[in-house]
């Protein structure tokens, strides 16, 4: 780790014993805030999305890479004592503990948020699962696909007419660490204010409740009930993909002013001009004849026509791009969003943190090998060089095998 690194959050310390990707991302963001974030992972194994793939490079899945950078790696077996007990030395020093195992295993093992916190007041403790902490499910295992389908939020994803699709991507992983990291900052901030610790809760289920806000709140409020639309039944209108002459593209009018300037671009005065459609009410209420008559006019010129059009008259559009593109786009490229992993020759990258801090550098270290910090980590919470030997002997930690070369040489 780089120790001349410095974020608002240098010189705390994260213990994370989550696998997968939700609990990952959460860390990564803390992480690049300056964090130093420790990785607990079973020995042989480690983190299940080391196994995640193809792709794999030099061995490497692509998906763990992408959620592991800035990270520290130690080999725990917590089925023994001497594991159990490395763990809770661990947790001593730490600010900051997440987890996503079963809530009978964490009592079993003396890793629950009430055990922890008697031993640690300050520890700001975040619990991670697919359904929450409390309810008839609580103890249910979740993955992304699960909570993007009790949520509703498949019910409303895909093309009209045709069954229900999930996101394609690891959107409720990725949008619960991100509330993860938000919650926990915030707790942080009391604790550097009082001492205090706290508790939290987070799950994918909830994540993707939040991101049905809309369309629960809309639904309650007497809309009928949303099915698969092909991204056309939002409540604004025009707010859909539509087909140019080569290719995709989608337009997001926002306000009955940029309504006028799209109708005049698009040279369809007769649209404009009728008070039906004045305000966003009545052009939901007339969307089909109006998509009818956009969709002949964006057909007949190529998508990067109709963008320079709408770019002139500050119309929000864009090409609906494949990957090839996405990792080409100018912008992208221009704002450091893809940051290759060192070492992978360009193979294999992550990308840029949702935020950008003006007074901190990007952060881009190589994700951990498995146990790849074990030693340094048991010499910095106190153990003798000759207590790390016994419990590699003895399996209660786990080394890469770089680091058992080390220490034999």
């Amino acid at each position: 780790m780089n120790d001349e690194y410095s974020g608002p959050l240098t010189g705390l310390r994260v213990v994370d014993s989550t696998t997968s990707y939700a609990g990952p991302t959460a860390t990564m963001y803390l992480a690049d805030l300056g964090a130093t974030v420790i990785k607990v992972e079973r020995p042989g194994y480690g983190d299940d999305a080391r196994s995640w793939g193809p792709p794999f490079v030099d061995g490497a899945s692509a998906w763990f890479a992408s959620a592991n950078r800035n990270k520290k790696s130690i080999v725990v077996d917590l089925r023994s004592e001497a594991g159990r007990e490395v763990l809770l030395r661990l947790l001593d020093t730490a600010d900051v503990f997440l987890q996503n195992m079963n809530p009978a295993k964490l009592v079993g093992m003396g890793i629950d948020g009430e055990s922890l916190r008697s031993r640690n007041p300050r520890l700001v403790y975040c619990a991670m699962s697919g359904f929450g902490l409390d309810g008839p499910d609580s103890g249910r295992p979740g993955y992304d696909l699960v909570a993007q389908a009790r949520s509703g939020l498949m019910s409303v994803t895909g093309e009209a007419g045709r069954s229900p699709q999930r996101v394609s991507t690891a959107l409720s992983d990725v949008v619960t660490g991100m509330c993860a990291a938000v919650a926990i900052n915030a707790a942080l901030v009391r604790q550097a204010r009082t001492g205090e610790g706290e508790l939290i809760d987070v799950s994918l289920l909830d994540t993707d409740l939040a991101l049905m806000a809309p369309r629960i709140a809309a639904y309650h409020a007497g809309e009928p009930e949303p099915a698969p639309s092909g991204g056309t039944d939002s409540v604004l209108a025009v707010y859909q993909p539509f087909a140019a002459s080569d290719r995709s593209l989608v337009v997001a009018i926002g306000n009955d002013a940029m309504w006028q300037r799209f109708c005049s671009a698009v040279d369809l005065p007769d649209l404009a001009a009728d008070p039906d459609l004045a305000d966003n009410a009545g052009r939901r209420a007339h969307r089909p004849r109006i998509t009818r008559a956009v969709a002949e006019r964006i057909a007949t010129r190529t998508a990067a026509q109709w963008l320079r059009i709408f770019a002139e008259i500050d119309v929000p559009a864009a090409p609906v791009q494949s990957l090839s593109e996405v990792v080409r786009d100018p912008q992208v490229r221009a704002r450091g969003a893809l940051m290759p992993v060192p070492g992978s020759g360009g193979e294999l990258v992550s990308v840029h943190s949702p935020f950008r801090l003006a007074s901190v550098a990007p952060r881009n270290e190589r994700f951990p090998d498995l146990g790849e910090h074990t030693r340094e980590i048991l010499l910095d919470v106190g153990y003798a060089r000759d207590d790390v030997e016994v419990l590699l002997e003895t399996g209660a930690v786990g080394a890469a095998r770089a680091e058992r070369a080390e220490a034999v040489s």
